[in-house]
């Protein structure tokens, strides 16, 4: 069982910059297309970015204007999202997910992905 452990949230001030990660376990993380999604209280969890294998291939959610950034390092098996501009609106529970069998994958579903870390709080104030 792949075993995903995301870092880097916590209570952040509005405007400031976020920068998650995300750690994978096992051999194959190189294999695996990774996508960070994130869920507010009484809401879906939703797709913000994605990266397929190699790196070369990036898919982000047109909701953030621009303002996220997803990549990935193999030789450390992690994947990281960095967010600007952090607003109170962004406050929610950082999910990233791998899919392992990605080469036709869109990404941006749930369903994409066979593991999910825990997930980590960013909570942000004003």
């Amino acid at each position: 069982q792949v075993q995903l452990v995301e870092s880097g949230g916590g209570l952040v001030e509005a405007g400031e910059t976020l920068r998650l990660s995300c750690t994978a376990s096992g051999r194959n993380f190189i294999s695996y297309g990774m996508g960070w999604f994130r869920q507010a209280p009484g809401q879906s969890r939703d797709f913000i970015a994605a990266v397929k294998p190699g790196g070369k291939y990036k898919y982000y959610s047109g909701a953030y204007r621009g303002r996220v950034s997803i990549s990935r390092d193999d030789a450390k098996n992690s994947v990281f999202l960095e967010m600007n501009g952090l607003s109170p609106g962004d406050t929610a529970v950082y999910y990233c997910g791998a899919a392992e069998n990605s080469a036709n994958l869109p990404f941006g579903l749930i369903s994409d992905y066979d593991y999910w870390g825990q997930g980590t709080q960013v909570t942000v104030s004003s």
